[in-house]
């Protein structure tokens, strides 16, 4: 039993090692020649509006079910006016780039281990070598690049449904005036608060690139290998997302107590 618990923590230090180095190999790919922007565009637009339905459609329904149970709690300290207030903060700072974040994960972390893997399988990462072209800074660089620019804007897309979706609640059935909760929302949308939400979605980029192009350049065993890592890159990432989530929510709220 201690034989596979130290030979589990070694694989796992091993793996974090490795997944490291191939991280620092992808933001160093950033800089000089060549750089490929038409396969940067196409994976913009592949991430960004492929995923775009998705982020609307989680948005709304989780802005809604959010302030429903809000302003039924609310309502029995009569402080429903509040709602834009609560609605602003818990998705700024936590929903909007926690739910763009995990749905990004899951649709594109899958992608492109599958897309890596399936080339790696089929000897295509060595056929680029063969030509002289670097696979990282062809495959990599390009879907970090995207990940980078269309998270964020994914995020803001969501932050504005779901508030949204907040709004329809509070005016059909909270009962609440627009004017009221808009200007509630506006009283929250301080410095602080924004700047967690961009920074949080940012980090959650950087978190879905080094993870799952890191699974699809280490596939082993295939098609079997390629859906095993498919897998393991979408676990990971989520599980990743949630637990830098709780760390910037500490370290950033800290720091930043006068802006919230």
């Amino acid at each position: 039993m201690i034989f596979r618990i130290y030979k589990g923590f070694k694989r796992f230090v091993f793996e974090v090692d490795q997944l490291t180095r191939f991280s620092i190999k992808m933001v160093l790919s950033l800089f000089g020649r060549p750089v490929y922007p038409a396969e940067t565009m196409e994976q913009m637009y592949s991430i960004g509006v492929g995923s775009l339905f998705l982020v609307i459609l989680t948005g709304i329904f989780a802005g809604q079910a959010m302030a429903l149970q809000f302003s039924i709690e609310l309502a029995d300290f009569g402080s429903k006016n509040y709602l834009g207030r609560i609605m602003c903060l818990a998705i700024l700072r936590e929903l909007g780039p926690i739910l763009a974040g995990l749905m990004v994960a899951a649709r594109v972390a899958a992608g492109i281990t599958a897309e890596i893997g399936s080339m790696k399988s089929s000897n295509q990462l060595d056929a680029l070598l063969a030509f002289g072209v670097d696979p990282i800074r062809k495959l990599a660089a390009p879907r970090l690049i995207a990940l980078l620019v269309m998270v964020p804007v994914l995020t803001i897309v969501c932050d504005v449904i779901a508030i949204m979706g907040g709004w329809i609640i509070a005016i059909f059935i909270a009962n609440i005036t627009s004017t009221t909760y808009i200007s509630a929302v506006n009283e929250k949308l301080t410095f602080g608060n924004v700047f967690i939400g961009i920074l949080k979605p940012v980090v959650f980029a950087f978190v879905i690139a080094f993870i799952s192009c890191y699974k699809g350049f280490t596939t082993k065993g295939g098609t079997k290998g390629v859906g095993r890592s498919t897998t393991e890159s979408v676990m990971i990432a989520s599980i990743s997302i949630l637990i830098v989530n709780f760390i910037l929510t500490k370290v950033v709220s800290s720091f930043l107590k006068g802006y919230l």
